[in-house]
């Protein structure tokens, strides 16, 4: 049986703000599903029915893997990289400590962290957003939320950019992944002799199926919480500013009715959904005409779902007051993000408080933002300017 071959690849060279989400456009109109000739060969489901029904059905869609550019991973992050039951279990330990009350009760810290970075950078009249500000914003939130000292922040961000963002040629990556499990381990030990009230020290005294949690386990648990919950919020941070500096009445908006916030955010995410994420097909399927087998990887952008016009009504204009806005930024069926409600709380809170403070911005005319692409989409850099 034929079906569509496309030679895609967004995991490419930085690339102007906007490329991959119009790219992903385009081959959604185009086809359904379809082959990626790319690396070693991947499928890409296009439409949100289609993903949508992917992520909730786990049984034929492993999450063993989850990322087309590794389809072998040596590493198991707990608990996005686990199947059920296994994964039920550790769901159920997490649950708590990913509430929305939970969230709600560092909203103080949060807005605290927040407005000091703000301040910070207010009277210089201009920064790049991503450096100055979306990385570092969420990575004190992380250190707080596991009750490490804000005086790590630098290191934190070094160690972010050699793992995530470096190029390959600058080298780096093997060791800065070796110097954060040296860290995660010594706090696990730390929090084995001196409990606190943090979440480190409550995944302690989880007994996943009645036995002692292992430090390897806690350790995974960690190096998933740093990866994906820096690196998300910041890249939604920085095409969420990139959106307002270029669009002067969504911008005056949030500045005037900081009541419209939170459907801001929810709209902004699906406009800018950012992750690329992937399942290992654990059985023999055919989806719109196209013979996938076990052991094949599949690709389900996120972006691809939640702009999709069969979907969502004019999906690529951003409309704050969408009357029905139910996209899948945060994934779908039981691997939905836990950190959904700690991701919505930080976006919310930079929204109000940067433009409660710098409520007029622009982007240099000779200034040239980049995207990148790798799990997830995000900004290299976006230079922003205002008046002093």
């Amino acid at each position: 049986m034929s079906h569509p071959r496309i030679d895609f690849d967004p995991f490419g060279e930085p690339r102007p703000p906007g490329t991959t989400h119009a790219m992903l456009d385009e081959l959604r109109e185009q086809c359904p599903a379809f082959r990626s000739s790319a690396r070693d060969g991947f499928w890409v489901l296009t439409r949100y029915a289609d993903i949508l029904a992917a992520y909730q059905d786990t049984t034929a869609h492993s999450s063993r893997a989850i990322a087309v550019i590794d389809p072998d991973p040596s590493y198991r992050w707990i608990p996005v990289m686990l199947d059920p039951p296994e994964h039920t279990t550790w769901r159920r330990l997490l649950r708590p400590l990913f509430t929305p009350a939970r969230a709600a009760a560092m909203e103080g810290a949060v807005r605290r962290r927040c407005a000091e970075l703000i301040d910070a950078l207010a009277a210089g009249g201009g920064c790049d957003f991503v450096a100055d500000f979306a990385r570092r914003y969420p990575t004190a939130v992380f250190l707080e939320f596991m009750g490490l000292p804000v005086s790590r922040l630098e290191e934190f961000l070094e160690w972010e950019y050699a793992i995530l963002h470096a190029p390959p040629a600058e080298g780096g990556r093997v060791e800065a992944m070796g110097r954060v499990a040296a860290l995660f381990q010594e706090l696990i030990a730390e929090r084995r002799r001196d409990p606190r009230d943090d979440v480190v020290s409550a995944a302690i005294a989880f007994e996943p199926d009645g036995r002692p949690v292992t430090d390897d386990e806690l350790l995974q648990l960690c190096t998933l919480l740093f990866l994906a919950g820096l690196d998300t919020v910041a890249a939604q941070l920085s095409y969420s500013f990139w959106h307002l500096a270029r669009h002067d009445a969504d911008r005056a908006r949030i500045a005037a009715e900081p009541g419209i916030v939170p459907d801001a955010v929810e709209e902004l995410l699906r406009a800018y959904s950012l992750v690329l994420p992937a399942r290992r097909l654990t059985t023999d399927v055919t989806k719109q005409g196209c013979p996938m087998h076990a052991g094949d990887m599949v690709m389900l952008p996120l972006a691809m779902a939640n702009r999709d016009p069969r979907m969502f009504p004019d999906p690529r204009t951003v409309d704050f007051d969408r009357a029905s806005n139910r996209h899948i930024a945060f994934g779908a069926g039981p691997h939905r993000c836990l950190g959904s409600h700690l991701a919505r709380l930080e976006l919310r809170v930079a929204l109000e408080e940067w433009h409660r403070r710098i409520p007029h911005y622009r982007i240099p005319q000779d200034a040239r933002p980049a995207e990148h692409a790798s799990l997830v989409l995000g900004l290299d850099t976006l230079p922003l300017t205002w008046e002093r």
